[in-house]
């Protein structure tokens, strides 16, 4: 009994996101059987008949009538909360253990549920199992099933149990798995840009600011920038993790049960740090998985970002990537064209996570204390914002792992813009003008440098040159200062080699912070 829920309980829903979300799956709805092969349905096979007569609810005690098809259609959520279904059946496997122990239930009901319970999951994962509109959502339609399999015993695993609390155990279960696989996503493209970054080494490119020429960077440094980001995308949805890994089983409706229930047992067994401690906010709570959303959204952002420099990058106007064919599409009338459409599509695939945020926050707003059927809503926003952060952090790995920087083209683009100017305001701050060399008295305050380098890039611009092309008589007649030394600083090269403080550009810098990640991800400098 105890392996039948641990194997349950470890299973993982998420084990890629190939699997989770395209993979070749049946689905059966209703009476119609639907092939789907990543996502397109292939063809329908009538494989039974539903009976024309409604089935009695199983909360239909009190009810004279049944409700309208309309009413029925309206309200019905097993067309996209069926996803739950091995969360629900682990959920469910765990109660009836717990009930039984509590003396609630026989061990032979108990046995008989497990039995059956794991019965319905080969169904469901075999394509076997017929999911029924007029059974309302994965809840019921799984008790139901569960009570044709095995009669009476099915019809006490409800004991000291609502839907309420039920269904926030599967969403927690659910989001706590898909954090997970969000996380290994998240990691995935970490390695793609820190091994992007081996691959350029010593590689300048401008750093840019308001997209206007701002300093030389190191390649490499930009690129860690990136996994400084999902690093930190990946803590919040680890913290988010810890505080949505509490269980609400057991709080029933909103009140508790006056059955003598053990929540501890059915925490431990599903892996939660412990039930939650207000039986109205278990079954009213949704700031775990707004909180969910919102740290997907700043991961789109981020990835969005990403997207957006790397779509520039590649325009004629930079010239800086080159994507392979791999990763590019072409257009329906202009046969020149190759377009890195997968990172346009990162970029507009944000807007559909930010949304889904938003709808869940809009949701959530001004509803009272306990559970509101509105809370029904809470799915597919959450579903859609899981399946589209996985995809946009997959196919951004696909695409680091596909372009090629152009050096050469690079290189051209560096001498505008004068990036060198900062490092030579540095130089007259440092430069003393005695020989009382670094004394404050001496020193050149940096407002008076930026103003002194300030008229030298005029001078550059008016006689189209950069700085280090300026003879020293010319730098001499804006400050006495400068010095022979003073071409040490002048073009990329110096100026980055001149970069020392801790997180900087400078290559010693740069080359800690690649020592870091390749430990810290585990990257094997020889692979490629």
């Amino acid at each position: 009994m105890d392996s039948l829920v641990a194997a349950s309980s470890r299973s993982k829903f998420f084990s890629s996101p190939a699997t989770i979300f395209t993979s070749h799956t049946t689905h059966k709805v209703g009476a119609s059987l639907a092939f789907v092969w990543r996502g397109k349905p292939r063809h329908k096979t009538l494989l039974c008949k539903m009976s024309a007569a409604k089935e009695t609810k199983l909360w239909g005690g009190r009810f004279e009538e049944s409700v309208t098809d309309i009413v029925e259609k309206f309200t019905e959520s097993i067309s996209f909360d069926k996803a739950l279904y091995k969360h629900d059946i682990m959920g469910s496997k765990a109660h009836a253990s717990m009930l039984a122990k509590q003396g609630m239930i026989s061990t032979s009901d108990r046995d008989s549920i497990l039995q059956g319970l794991h019965e319905i999951e080969r169904q469901i994962e075999a394509g076997e199992f017929v999911w029924r509109t007029d059974r309302e959502d994965v809840h019921m339609n799984i008790e139901a099933a569960l009570t044709d399999m095995i009669g009476d015993p099915a019809k006490k695993l409800h004991t000291a149990r609502s839907r309420n609390d039920q269904v926030l155990t599967d969403f927690r279960l659910w989001c706590r798995d898909a954090i997970d696989t969000i996380v290994e996503s998240n990691i995935r493209l970490q390695v793609a840009l820190v091994k992007l970054a081996l691959k350029n080494e010593g590689l300048i490119v401008p750093g840019y600011t308001h997209l206007q020429r701002a300093q030389p960077v190191l390649l490499q440094h930009l690129l860690l920038a990136y996994v400084e980001q999902l690093e930190r995308d990946a803590g919040r949805l680890l913290d988010c993790r810890v505080r949505l890994n509490f269980c609400p089983l057991g709080a029933c409706a909103l009140a508790g049960t006056g059955l003598p229930i053990d929540r501890f047992m059915t925490a431990e067994i599903l892996e939660f740090t412990a039930p939650m401690r207000n039986s109205i906010d278990a079954v009213s709570d949704r700031d775990f998985v707004l909180e969910f959303l919102s740290a997907n959204a700043i991961t789109a952002i981020h990835l969005s970002r990403l997207g957006e420099e790397w779509v520039l990058w590649a325009s004629e106007e930079f010239g800086f990537i080159t994507p392979s064919d791999s990763v590019s599409t072409g257009s329906s009338i202009m046969p020149q064209k190759k377009n890195p459409d997968p990172m346009e599509l990162v970029r507009g695939k944000s807007a559909r996570v930010i949304g889904d945020l938003v709808t869940l926050l809009t949701l959530c707003k001004g509803l009272p204390l306990a559970y509101n059927r509105d809370l029904q809503e809470d799915k597919e926003p959450t579903f859609d914002s899981v399946k589209t952060i996985v995809g946009m952090l997959e196919v951004s790995a696909e695409f680091a792992q596909n372009i090629t920087f152009n050096r050469e083209r690079i290189q051209k683009a560096l001498p505008a813009g004068h990036l060198d100017a900062t490092t030579l305001a540095d130089y007259l701050v440092h430069k003393a003008k005695g020989p009382t060399k670094f004394c404050s008295r001496s020193q050149i305050p940096f407002r008076t440098s930026h103003d002194i380098v300030g008229r030298a890039v005029a001078l550059c611009v008016s006689k189209n040159c950069q700085l280090q092309d300026l003879s020293l008589d010319e730098m001499r007649s804006l400050s006495p200062v400068f010095d022979e030394d003073v071409y040490e600083y002048l073009g990329v090269e110096n100026a980055v080699k001149k970069f020392c403080s801790y997180g900087s550009t400078g290559s010693a810098c740069v080359a800690s912070q690649l020592d870091f990640w390749v430990t810290k991800l585990g990257i094997d400098r020889s692979s490629p």
